[in-house]
């Protein structure tokens, strides 16, 4: 995450894990997907498994910064990010929108991967993953 906010010229305190407080985690609100990546990360078809996670960053005005990516785990490469002051659920839904248009070149069924997060519990992300035929893994 460090190498993509230098790149794109955001700068940002570094924190240790000791001051660290976000956690998505609330708990079952919706859909825990099953495991379908179970630690097998490695593919050689591109965008065949993504994985995704919310990150907060410290600003140097203090203000929490949250970022979502979305990552080939093939190539390493940063398909989609949004970024946000505030961790709601239309934050994620726009990386995850900003990659559909990306996964058309597929050649297999795509599996995103993630946390157990409540954005990713939501309805509205389910119900997005389906519709575009995406698998969805939790751990």
């Amino acid at each position: 995450m460090y190498h993509l906010m230098k790149n794109l010229g955001i700068i940002f305190v570094k924190f240790s894990h000791k001051t660290r407080k976000y956690r998505s985690y609330k708990g079952k609100i919706g859909t825990i997907a099953k495991n379908r990546i179970n630690r097998r990360f490695n593919t050689p078809y591109p965008y065949q498994k993504l994985i995704t996670d919310v990150t907060e960053f410290k600003t140097q005005e203090g203000k929490k910064l949250y970022l979502s990516p979305i990552m080939d785990m093939t190539t390493g490469e940063i398909l989609s990010y949004s970024m946000s002051y505030k961790s709601d659920l239309n934050f994620v839904m726009e990386s995850l929108h900003q990659v559909l248009p990306i996964l058309e070149q597929a050649k297999y069924r795509t599996t995103l991967h993630s946390n157990q997060g409540w954005q990713y519990q939501h309805q509205k992300w389910v119900k997005t993953l389906k519709t575009h035929k995406i698998f969805q893994s939790m751990s």
